[in-house]
């Protein structure tokens, strides 16, 4: 699809519908265009892809909110969002709509459903990063403890020299059916049988390491690339490198949650950072070039004379990177004038000597000026 229709339009219903309007109009149409409906009809199978991508994001809360705010940008190479490459992956998506699967509607793709209920578990794992490393990206190398497939059966669940027998119950099909009529015509309800639970065979002979499940505890050594400008609350999904199902069953995912560290000079405000700089009295004064720390290593910036205190600086494109590549924040710098709290007697003397000089001394309507600027900024 070259120009993408609107979501709501796809699924035919209003930008305030209800979750549950929107699951209706999906399911109505998803059994409309299916292409088991509408063998070798391409152009339904498009159809049915669209709908799907419309629902994967208007049944999420997150994405839909990100989607009514910025439209079809939000769901551009975002990856939490994602289009299907293919129809299996719809129907792994959203069979549970269904109550069991397309293929339970339309009498196919048993074997999918049944490794799809084979799938091993999804992980989760937070992933602590300091500001630098955000700011960079970074390829991180992390031990992932998880299922693995067990060495000993290669996954089968059954002992050596033994293998597994077809179900005596659904004679090898992990199913159960019953034909019924209704408006859509000819429907298939099937249940997983409850005897293999699914799998077609009976393991009669179970692996002693794994207990004839096929997998054992382990760990495997991971590496997540990093791209530069994340933030908390991010999530990389890896794909498949989640626990392994039972017997052979595919594997689930990893999802790493992004966690920034607290950093102790610089707070993150946006893609902005912000450090507050303590300076000397003469250094404000008389203006100064001081090297100060940045997120990738150090740089000099130019005091003016005369800074006043609280004043911000500006440093630009010394802050994080824009996740999604569209440029780079600034670091601002707060300019703290230094009070010291403890002086020797000559120190103390020669700052009573500059109270005669009447530059050094504050305007006797100082702080008029200072109130007209504050009831400027409320707008008073």
């Amino acid at each position: 699809m070259t120009t993408k229709r609107d979501l709501y339009e796809v699924l035919g219903v209003s930008r305030d519908a209800s979750q549950d309007e929107i699951k209706k109009a999906y399911r109505k149409l998803a059994i409309q265009y299916h292409p088991d409906k509408n063998p070798g009809d391409k152009e339904a199978e498009e159809k049915f892809k669209e709908i799907a991508e419309a629902y994967a994001i208007l049944s999420d809360q997150n994405k839909r909110a990100r989607y009514d705010r910025f439209g079809h940008s939000a769901t551009s190479g975002a990856g939490d969002f994602g289009g299907f490459s293919n129809i299996e992956d719809i129907f792994s998506a959203f069979g549970d709509i269904f109550g069991g699967g397309f293929g339970d509607i339309f009498g196919g793709r048993s074997r999918q459903r049944r490794r799809a209920d084979n799938r091993g578990g999804d992980l989760q794992l937070r992933l602590r990063l300091t500001l630098e490393e955000i700011a960079t990206g970074i390829t991180k190398k992390i031990k992932v403890k998880k299922y693995v497939i067990c060495d000993e059966c290669n996954g089968s669940g059954s002992a050596r020299d033994s293998r597994p027998v077809q179900c005596p119950v659904c004679h090898g099909t992990g199913e159960m059916r019953q034909v019924i009529q209704s408006l859509f015509g000819q429907m298939i309800n099937v249940t997983t049988c409850n005897r293999c639970n699914g799998q077609g065979n009976i393991i009669s002979a179970p692996c002693r390491k794994c207990n004839g499940d096929g997998r054992v505890s382990g760990q495997k050594n991971i590496e997540i690339n990093i791209p530069a400008g994340v933030t908390s609350g991010n999530y990389i999904p890896l794909k498949g490198e989640g626990n392994v199902g039972k017997h052979n069953g595919p594997p689930g995912d990893l999802i790493v949650y992004i966690e920034e560290q607290k950093h102790p000079i610089f707070e993150r405000v946006g893609n902005d950072v912000i450090m507050v700089l303590p300076v000397s009295y003469p250094q404000v004064v008389l203006g100064s070039s001081l090297e100060i720390p940045t997120l990738t290593g150090k740089a000099k910036i130019n005091i003016p004379g005369g800074t006043q205190a609280g004043k911000i600086l500006r440093m630009r494109n010394k802050g994080i990177p824009n996740v999604h590549g569209a440029g780079i924040g600034d670091q601002l710098v707060q300019v703290q004038v230094y009070i010291p709290t403890r002086l020797s007697a000559e120190e103390k003397d020669k700052i009573k000597d500059l109270e005669k000089f009447e530059n050094l001394k504050p305007s006797p309507n100082g702080h008029k000026n200072i109130f007209e600027k504050f009831k400027e900024a409320l707008n008073i």
